[in-house]
């Protein structure tokens, strides 16, 4: 297995993994090989057919404060810039393309590609006190790669407040645009976070993985190629074991008995 730095995975129980950014000197900055690091494990749950819930948080101060400056800063060719921005960018493919249920847990600030790494995720929450920006025109570096993710859950104008005023948001309004889910004393924060989690892993990890497959899919497509996309997927659907097991166990007042098949 490749080294990994800077990324800590815990097992939570019920299938849920919790992946924490573990590098506060730096406010937990997406480095290159701190995103080196998160690819390979995202890379590694999203095979394991054990996991079925990722929570990703932050650890110290806050989630993460993006691209570490003093790094970006150091590159000095075109070449060295286009590695990292590429990277980035596979890393929230990754967590959007891969089997399992991503659901972002946030403290502190969530910064320019920090805030992008929110917005990638399918679910996310936060504490109350959370603040969420995409600062990059305050120092000359408009969030071109931040703006792909976060405009994809945000209304254009709200986006373009965002970005160009470069302000921080808080918690109340980040859940008020969809950006964030919902948000919670910080003391509630984890409990919260593993609640929802614990609710997604007593599905079929079967189900959930078509689900996620077919929900970022069919948003690329016009409205009659998705009807037709999606009319596809149910059919396949409807022939799985867990699909049959679901409704009969409804239709038989019972809980249903996951195969996973």
């Amino acid at each position: 297995m490749k080294k990994i730095v800077n990324v800590k995975i815990r097992s939570l129980n019920y299938g849920i993994k919790s992946v924490s950014i573990d590098d506060p000197k730096t406010y937990n900055s997406l480095s290159l090989k701190t995103i080196k690091s998160l690819l390979i494990v995202f890379k590694i749950l999203n095979k394991d057919d054990s996991t079925k819930v990722i929570i990703l948080e932050g650890s110290g101060k806050g989630f993460s404060g993006g691209h570490n400056l003093k790094e970006i800063h150091s590159l000095k060719k075109k070449s060295e810039y286009k590695k990292l921005f590429n990277l980035c960018s596979k890393l929230m493919l990754e967590i959007i393309e891969g089997r399992k249920p991503v659901i972002a847990k946030v403290h502190g600030a969530a910064f320019a590609a920090g805030c992008q790494l929110v917005a990638s995720c399918d679910l996310a929450v936060s504490s109350d006190d959370a603040i969420f920006a995409t600062p990059g025109v305050n120092i000359g570096l408009f969030c071109s790669t931040p703006m792909v993710a976060v405009s994809r859950n945000v209304s254009r104008k709200k986006t373009m407040k965002m970005l160009l005023t470069g302000d921080s948001i808080n918690a109340k309004y980040a859940k008020e645009i969809g950006l964030i889910n919902d948000h919670y004393p910080i003391s509630k924060l984890d409990a919260e976070a593993l609640n929802l989690a614990k609710k997604i892993a007593s599905k079929s990890n079967l189900t959930v993985k078509i689900g996620k497959k077919a929900f970022y899919k069919q948003l690329e497509m016009s409205l009659v190629e998705a009807y037709k996309y999606t009319s596809k997927v149910m059919t396949k659907n409807m022939m799985a074991q867990d699909a049959r097991e679901g409704i009969s166990a409804f239709l038989e007042k019972r809980t249903p008995q996951w195969k996973n098949k």
